[in-house]
């Protein structure tokens, strides 16, 4: 499947395919801005490849940081991209649960996508749009058991495939699974190239994170809190996703 951009001009030999990553207010800017310097590399090594930002418009939006972010395109100027990213974040990413209009924008591009991804509680969007019901699936471990609400089997990784569909874990993670998105389209001689681009050789100063030593269900209570306030106007979503 390839694409074109609304309205610019390819080659007839060469179709471009685009990979539109989605923006919506409230994202944490990491689960946009880090796979989007992976396939931006991969946009500035092979002409073959345009990565764009959709928005419902093309306007200033706020993310979980001081920085706000503009989409470069509309929903409506790319309807068919080659892939598709969704990105996550905290109380506006579970409040968009029950975006409807959004909703409806994931499955119109994602039914016409070569492959879809996502990062942290991006998952979540593409259940909520019933686009994971019965795939294997990770998003954030703080609502990783939210997937299995919308059909989905919750994996423990760092990132997952299952078919079409990379779903990555909690933020930092969306580089991962951007790097294997572009070994996917592209080639692991690519994906290793950008890797050594941009430098990414995580070694962070206090080691991996101790899972096992961790206290993960001591986070549960504020993690439905958050839950119940980003819902609190979807009293019956709420219901559905609550314990």
């Amino acid at each position: 499947m390839s694409q074109t951009l609304t309205g610019a001009s390819a080659g007839p030999a060469t179709p471009i395919r685009t990979i539109a990553f989605v923006a919506y207010p409230g994202i944490t800017l990491l689960d946009l801005a880090g796979p989007l310097q992976v396939c931006s590399a991969l946009q500035d090594l092979s002409p073959d490849f345009r990565t764009v930002v959709l928005g419902e418009r093309i306007e200033p939006m706020g993310t979980d940081t001081p920085l706000t972010v503009r989409p470069s395109h509309t929903f409506d100027q790319v309807p068919e991209p080659f892939a598709l990213v969704v990105p996550g974040g905290l109380a506006p990413t579970l409040t968009a649960l029950a975006d409807e209009h959004l909703l409806d924008r994931l499955r119109q591009a994602a039914s016409r996508a070569h492959l879809v991804g996502s990062v942290c509680t991006g998952s979540l969007l593409l259940g909520a749009a019933g686009l994971l019901d019965g795939r294997r699936a990770t998003t954030h471990w703080w609502y990783r058991d939210l997937l299995t609400r919308f059909g989905a089997t919750p994996v423990a990784e760092r990132w997952i495939e299952d078919g079409r569909y990379v779903t990555a874990a909690g933020v930092s993670a969306g580089i991962d699974m951007a790097l294997q998105l572009v070994a996917r389209v592209a080639g692991e001689e690519m994906a290793r190239e950008i890797q050594l681009l941009i430098e990414y050789d995580p070694q962070p100063p206090f080691g991996p994170i101790d899972w096992a030593g961790t206290d993960t269900a001591s986070y549960r209570p504020l993690a439905r809190q958050v839950l119940a306030g980003a819902l609190a106007g979807h009293p019956e979503l709420l219901a559905r996703l609550a314990d």
